[in-house]
């Protein structure tokens, strides 16, 4: 290898990367390393290094530095050839042409993308280093609606390169959806394994999210989060789970239903389910200081704005908790406001779009609110007089 690609495999290795490694990994190792501005060719061009959708095969990562040797081939050991029409064929034909997914060939994979903008904070380090132990220890996270529990277990798996096999759970989730089915397939009918069982056969991170949304049909995973193992009875297997599989929940609730009416919906979760996640994370809004970096690496310039954002944000949470308001502004809603103003160039119609989902009452208090905390904007309720005062009358 030349000294440059030495130098960005070298990096790669200090990051503690491994073959096949993401398109972020690539340039992150690049700033690193400095010997390359951008992803090189020789990498991320090669169709025979590109194993997925944003996947790079670097078999030089297991070799020493400075070992030049290509890594050894192991020759393919030919299948035994299988009996045209049969089952099995069938089978595996549907299962091989799931895999391939619609990348022109490429191998699917379940391995979340690096999100550029995304800051790490509150459990973030807790989760990663379940995560990165590859034990299974099923983990119960609870937070309000839009404060990144998702996004933290997707983030903390694309870091590690761990697929995320990501189920999002409604009152008409069953077992079927979740551990699998027969299912019609050029006019067969065979078996086709659910995302929990796919999961487990893997040593994916199995991701249920909106655990509490679902019904008693999801008592067919408590043998799952016991880390024993799960029958099939309709193909009569019983699948145990490979090194590395574990689970994560997500919910707005702790399990025990909403009683102030925000999210319907959710109900009351078996006990005997939730006493089989060990601990549970709860996931509150950001600081004012994270959230300021949330909303500037979301693509706010106006440092300012953001400032005022999160100001105003915070004391409209104060004023919820403490019983005053019914409703609140999540970090979703500030990143929405960022991305619309970002759109319109105008302050007040950003914030008046992402507030219109409310009441015309709260929706009129969160703007004059921010008006106070950002001087430059003037109040909603002058701003709506000042127009009618502008106006001509069309007759």
């Amino acid at each position: 290898m030349k000294s440059r690609q030495m130098q960005l495999v070298d990096a790669l290795k200090a990051a503690g990367c491994t073959s096949p490694v993401t398109r972020q990994d690539i340039v992150d190792a690049c700033a690193a390393s400095g010997a390359y501005a951008c992803p090189p060719s020789w990498l991320t061009q090669d169709s025979a290094r590109k194993v997925g959708r944003g996947l790079y095969d670097c078999p030089e990562l297991a070799s020493a530095s400075g070992d030049t040797s290509p890594a050894p081939v192991a020759e393919p050991v030919p299948a035994p050839a299988p009996v045209v029409g049969s089952v099995e064929t069938v089978q595996s034909n549907a299962q091989a042409a799931l895999a391939m997914g619609m990348t022109g060939g490429e191998r699917a994979t379940l391995v979340p993308e690096r999100f550029g903008g995304y800051v790490a904070w509150g459990h973030f380090s807790d989760v990663e280093q379940i995560v990165r132990s590859k034990q299974f220890y099923p983990i119960f996270v609870t937070g309000l609606s839009g404060n990144g529990k998702t996004l933290m277990v997707e983030q903390c798996c694309a870091k590690l390169k761990r697929e995320c096999y990501r189920v999002n759970i409604t009152r008409q989730t069953d077992e079927d959806d979740l551990l699998g089915g027969f299912r019609l397939i050029n006019g067969n009918t065979v078996w086709q394994d659910g995302p929990v069982v796919s999961a487990m056969k893997n040593g994916g991170v199995l991701l249920l999210d909106e655990i509490d949304l679902g019904g008693a049909n999801m008592m067919c995973l408590q043998p799952v989060l016991e880390g024993k193992g799960v029958f099939l009875k309709k193909t009569n297997q019983w699948v145990k789970p490979a090194p590395g599989f574990t689970v994560f929940a997500t919910a707005n609730t702790k399990g025990k239903g909403s009683d102030d009416g925000r999210f319907v919906g959710t109900g009351i979760m078996n006990e005997a389910m939730l006493d089989r996640f060990p601990i549970t994370l709860e996931q509150p809004y950001a600081t004012r200081a994270t959230e300021k970096k949330i909303l500037v690496k979301a693509g706010c310039d106006d440092v300012d704005f953001a400032d005022h954002l999160t100001k105003w944000a915070e004391i409209i949470r104060k004023s919820f908790y403490e019983g005053a308001v019914d409703e609140i502004v999540s970090t979703r809603r500030l990143v929405d406001i960022v991305k619309a103003f970002g759109i319109f160039a105008d302050k007040t119609k950003a914030i008046g779009f992402c507030l219109a989902r409310f009441d015309d009452d709260t929706k009129e208090a969160f703007l004059n609110l921010y008006s106070k905390v950002d001087a430059d904007m003037a109040p909603a309720a002058d701003e709506a007089t000042a127009s009618a005062e502008n106006s001509e009358c069309p007759w």
